[in-house]
């Protein structure tokens, strides 16, 4: 499925506000400057502005502009609100990343991991754990479980790449919805021979439910995240009742 317009615009403006060419506290240039750039409407610009702006990356100053509040931070930062794979919070963050499969299985839903992932007994999904680095140093193991139905096709070699990419620009799919809780909990012998814990006995856990366009779930994850190198941001808005 192709990407529509205001999405390739809030992208490249989105790589250049994270690459510094428009840094922290500056405006960005005005819709008078960008419509002939991305060679847009108005409504498509702000279409991209506004994606910008609930992300957290710009501010809209009534009479001065748009400006960018977007800053990098020491660890590596994943957001609450949105939704986004690997290899994007890799690139956001400046991190080289690198994904190592440990399993890849496709196997029928049982009693226990119905009860897990909220997938019905017997539906047919493809398992698969993998060690995710950054920077060359393992940080985090993700254990996913996708419904093969709805997310045929898969291999070890996309699982390496990005599943998310192959879903959205291979099969055309639309991820829209995450259900996502947030947990700390004792390492366990996977993360320990894994992960690099150091002197922790503990990690952040966030798993999720992931909701397609229809509104059916076609993904469960659990991520176990490695405590020194870990950080959820959320950007939230005050609202006067």
């Amino acid at each position: 499925m192709p990407k529509s317009k205001y999405e390739k615009i809030y992208h490249h403006l989105k790589q250049k506000i994270e690459c510094g060419e428009y840094p922290y506290g500056e405006l960005l240039p005005s819709e008078h400057t960008l419509v002939p750039v991305y060679a847009c409407s108005r409504n498509t610009l702000r279409r991209a502005l506004a994606e910008l702006i609930e992300d957290g990356y710009v501010q809209s100053i009534h009479g001065k502009g748009v400006r960018v509040i977007y800053q990098p931070v020491a660890r590596t930062s994943f957001t609450v609100g949105g939704i986004e794979s690997f290899q994007e919070t890799a690139r956001r963050n400046q991190f080289k990343p690198e994904t190592n499969v440990i399993r890849f299985s496709l196997m029928d839903v049982d009693d226990d991991l119905s009860a897990k992932t909220g997938f019905a007994v017997g539906e047919q999904v493809y398992y698969i754990q993998r060690v995710r680095y950054l920077n060359g140093i393992a940080r985090i193991l993700d254990t996913n479980v996708f419904i093969a139905s709805l997310v045929p096709g898969l291999t070890p070699e996309i699982a390496a790449q990005s599943i998310y990419a192959y879903i959205e620009d291979q099969l055309g799919m639309q991820i829209v919805t995450s259900k996502r809780q947030v947990t700390v909990e004792r390492a366990s012998e996977l993360d320990e021979t894994y992960l690099n814990l150091g002197d922790y006995d503990c990690l952040a856990v966030v798993t999720g439910q992931t909701f397609n366009a229809d509104g059916m779930m076609f993904e469960y994850t659990q991520s176990r995240h490695q405590p020194d190198f870990f950080c959820f941001q959320d950007i939230a808005t005050r609202k006067r009742v």
